[in-house]
């Protein structure tokens, strides 16, 4: 069996499928992370890496030697490593072991050592902005979390901070205070409510807000700080009881190291179309587990990225919880023919069992939209004097 063809399809609402063809009529399929980097509703960087790698290191070669495959990908480039690099070897890295379980006719899970769980438990995202029914943002999160917990969740994760100054006011402090106190009264003691400063925050201001927000027992921060800042990462976790989380913006095991060395992280979430694949972010969790460190995979895009998590996840000894954007809605079954997977039961989401990924992906519908309303801005962050300030 050889790697013969392959196509990038960009679908909306701003997810890449990549499907790459053997010369024994077996597919795989994976999902590059792309969230920020559409430009006029295309991924013209991933687009080229992915390019790159297939071309130059996968097409002829034979589909089974997914490692060898992935150090080559890796390390045939001298400038290796960030964003760009690793998302396209995760969405081939997919592909590759998508192709291994369907050829074995096992799924993916069972070829990483079999199930330590059953399920995987899921978090819904929650808002605390502003809306037409409500101007008090932290009424909003009570209710959206209310609502996510009726509908089966057992845990919830917000934002619960704005664009902040570098010292901002006891204002902003109180803000935060009362819109997570609020979720938390809410859904009540039996309900994780994880935070995410998106590192918005600067060391100052994260001391003062994980101080507040203490009392509320967080499941855990996430990027209390900006990941480029993880000694201060460190100094923090000695000041407070809250687990602290990061991991969605570094890209392999080696930026995760001096984290875990220094006891500053409670949670990693390593991204599986962002950290080059199920390979690599399989030996970020394995590593996690030596220094006693949960794994809460990152995942805010597709099906074919969260079933890879899903895989992970049922069979890491030290998996937490995945987040996910998809479940109960359209547009992650509208490329999806078999469904059952994506349905929450008492918090809980079962992993897809077929061979490979066990996603049955809908090509026509694939097909039918790509291409179109791909249109994606991220806007600068600014504060009140116009500098640049964290989204």
């Amino acid at each position: 069996m050889r790697i013969t063809d392959y196509e990038l399809y960009e679908v909306p609402p701003r997810w890449q499928l990549l499907r790459i063809e053997t010369s024994d009529g077996v597919v795989g399929w994976g999902e590059p992370y792309t969230k920020w980097h559409f430009v006029n509703g295309s991924t013209p960087a991933t687009r080229s890496a992915v390019d790159q790698m297939l071309q130059h290191y996968v097409l002829g070669e034979d589909p089974a030697r997914i490692e060898a495959l992935w150090q080559s990908m890796y390390r045939s480039s001298f400038y290796r490593g960030g964003p760009v690099h690793m998302s396209a070897i995760a969405g081939i890295d997919q592909a590759l072991w998508d192709i291994k379980g369907k050829r074995c006719g096992e799924p993916i899970f069972e070829l990483l050592g079999g199930r330590a769980r059953d399920r995987v438990r899921a978090y819904e995202h929650v808002s605390a902005h502003h809306d037409e029914s409500n101007d008090d943002p932290a009424a909003a999160a009570a209710r959206d979390a209310r609502r996510a917990v009726d509908e089966g969740y057992t845990a919830v994760k917000l934002v619960p901070t704005d664009t902040l100054e570098r010292i901002d006011t006891p204002g902003a402090v109180e803000q935060a205070r009362a819109i997570v106190g609020a979720v938390r009264e809410a859904v009540g003691p039996e309900v994780g409510v994880a935070l995410d400063f998106h590192g918005r925050a600067s060391k100052t201001m994260a001391r003062r807000l994980l101080a507040a927000l203490e009392p509320f027992d967080p499941l855990f921060v996430e990027e209390p700080v900006l990941p480029e800042q993880w000694p201060e990462l460190a100094t923090l976790a000695e000041q407070t009881t809250v687990p602290l989380a990061t991991g969605e913006r570094l890209y392999s095991r080696w930026e995760f190291r001096p984290l875990l060395e220094a006891g500053a992280v409670d949670v990693v979430q390593p991204d599986v179309s962002s950290a080059g694949g199920i390979t690599e972010t399989r030996k970020i969790a394995d590593m996690a587990e030596t220094y006693d460190v949960s794994f809460a995979p990152h995942c805010p895009i597709g099906p074919l990225a969260l079933a890879s998590s899903l895989h992970l996840d049922v069979g890491a000894p030290n998996a937490l919880v995945q987040e996910q954007v998809i479940l109960g809605r359209e547009r992650a079954s509208r490329y999806v023919e078999n469904t059952d997977w994506l349905d929450l039961r008492d918090g809980f989401v079962d992993v897809p069992d077929g061979p490979g990924l066990g996603v049955s992906v809908d090509e026509d519908a694939v097909r039918e939209f790509a291409g179109t309303d791909l249109s994606y801005d991220r806007p600068v962050g600014r504060r009140p004097d116009g500098s640049v300030a964290e989204r």
